[in-house]
């Protein structure tokens, strides 16, 4: 039997409830609906960690970043564990990536046959946090929400749509070399990732339209969890209250970004029509992580809490009908999936045991899954291992530096009553503790994250000494390059002059 073509289409910061597959009757993405038409949707599909790079380096190695050592978004990804990438390689595809992948380190391919476009952050260690003296650090600020609206050019805007040519040259080339191997293709956007920025013709789109409101308005800040104040803290917002035009604005500046995304996504979907290929291709589609978007009063990810953690997961496979399906899964689940597809329901590896499972007997079955799933938080505003296990219908968090948190999402769906101290829940929080312990052991894995960012800060005091080593995709030492936000200013680099507010 001829394995398929696979395309993984990924956004950046693609909360699950912003779209219309997910309930939401306002976002404008008629591409990505046509798509859902004929998909099997995941309705509760969550990411393993909330943050860039070390959602990717987990959902592309099908193992929690606690495992790898990828702990925040200047770890290294080991050249020595396979990704999917490799799996599939070594299955005979094609192996192709196209867009922001976020590889911390020397390696910038990790099994990726070739790559079409460079990077847009840095893949050295600029970002490495520091637990015990965080000081300033380069991180958004109130500007991400202030400085927000139309823009008609942006290094965002001109990246994704290089993505999107490339992508489109490539599926063209197979075509006219009629390419018989079987390929992986995995285009990777940056939008509606944070600027909330977008083009006025998607901004427009919006006019009509009412912007859903906030589920949970902004907590005052003795109301908020520690991270929470924490967080709030490093973005210089603990004590700002936003007015509503802002809000208002940042919000709908988002919406449009993912109206953007989606017109990105229907060039290549219509691409891999032309070629006449998308009968033999599986198209799959998430996000790395989710975005509060003002929920609580929390801007951008970095939490466990639904908006920041849920991600849309749905794939379009051949001679599949449509369906729905409500267990959970996460990301780590992809790697096992991926490769059910391309080898068979059922498929497991014989190098790790994987965190994932492969999805497909799920799929042909329908039955239930039962089973608890994993999340972790080991990055900057943290001041210990942040640790998530989601067994529906509850969510339990854990620090061991912050009171406990367990939430009931069939009765609490914005989490706003933490049930961990109710004297009820005693038993319920206790089993979540064993499982804390026998899943992690947190006190070797924070000493195992202090000594990694030691050790890295170390290397970046010394690189800042002479010529500094270039790791990113294509680039060499001291060239100047347009994409990343590695050698200035976050804001610097993110907000363009042509801010239309």
């Amino acid at each position: 039997m001829k394995k398929p073509n696979i395309l993984l289409i990924q956004a950046d910061q693609l909360m699950a409830k912003s779209i219309g597959a997910y309930g939401n009757p306002v976002c404008h993405t008629p591409n990505l609906d046509q798509l859902v038409k004929n998909s099997i949707l995941f309705e509760n599909a969550y990411c393993n960690f909330p943050l860039c790079a070390p959602s990717r380096s987990s959902m592309a190695t099908g193992l929690l970043c606690s495992d790898i050592g990828v702990y925040d978004n200047a770890a290294e990804l080991p050249a020595c564990i396979p990704t999917y990438a490799h799996y599939l390689r070594d299955s005979g595809y094609l192996t192709t990536l196209s867009g922001k992948i976020h590889f911390i380190g020397p390696d910038q391919y990790h099994g990726f046959n070739e790559r079409l476009t460079p990077d847009i952050y840095p893949a050295d260690f600029s970002w490495v946090p520091n637990w015990n003296n965080e000081g300033k650090r380069d991180t958004n600020d109130s500007r991400s929400v202030l400085i927000s609206g139309i823009c008609e050019d942006s290094v965002q805007i001109q990246f994704d749509e290089m993505v999107t040519r490339e992508t489109i040259k490539h599926l063209d080339n197979l075509r006219r070399l009629k390419n018989k191997d079987p390929f992986f293709l995995q285009v990777s956007f940056t939008h509606p990732h944070e600027p909330y920025l977008c083009r006025k013709e998607y901004w427009d789109i919006y006019r009509e339209r009412m912007i859903p409101p906030l589920s949970v308005p902004a907590l005052k800040p003795e109301e908020h969890d520690p991270h929470s104040q924490r967080l709030l803290a490093d973005f210089s917002i603990l004590n700002t209250v936003f007015d509503e035009v802002d809000i208002s604005r940042a919000r709908r500046a988002y919406f449009g970004s993912i109206s953007f995304l989606d017109n990105q996504i229907g060039k290549i979907l219509k691409s891999l029509s032309d070629a006449g290929i998308t009968n033999e291709t599986v198209v799959i589609f998430t996000s790395d992580h989710g975005d509060m978007l003002g929920e609580r009063g929390l801007w951008f990810k970095k939490h466990f809490f639904e908006s920041s953690i849920r991600v849309p997961l749905f794939m379009a496979i051949p001679n599949q009908p449509a369906k729905r399906i409500v267990s959970p899964v996460s990301l780590v689940d992809l790697l096992p999936t991926l490769m059910g597809l391309a080898e068979g329901s059922g498929w497991s590896s014989n190098i790790d045991k994987l965190d994932g499972i492969d999805l497909t007997q799920w799929i042909s079955e329908g039955s239930e899954l039962n089973r608890s799933l994993y999340a972790e938080y080991l990055a900057e505003s943290a001041i210990s291992p942040m640790l998530m296990i989601l067994r529906k219908p509850y969510k339990f968090i854990w620090s061991n530096e912050d009171p406990y948190m367990l939430y009931d999402l069939d009765n609490d769906p914005n989490e706003r009553t933490n049930i961990a101290r109710m004297p009820d829940n005693s038993n319920l929080v206790n089993s979540f503790l064993d499982e804390i312990q026998e899943k992690w052991n947190p006190t070797l894995l924070y000493e195992k994250i202090i000594q990694s960012q030691r050790r890295r800060l170390k290397i970046m005091n010394a690189q800042a000494l002479g010529n500094k080593p270039r790791w990113n995709h294509g680039e060499k030492t001291n060239e100047q390059v347009l994409w990343y936000r590695g050698q200035g200013g976050y804001n610097e680099w993110a907000f363009p002059s042509e801010v239309t507010q």
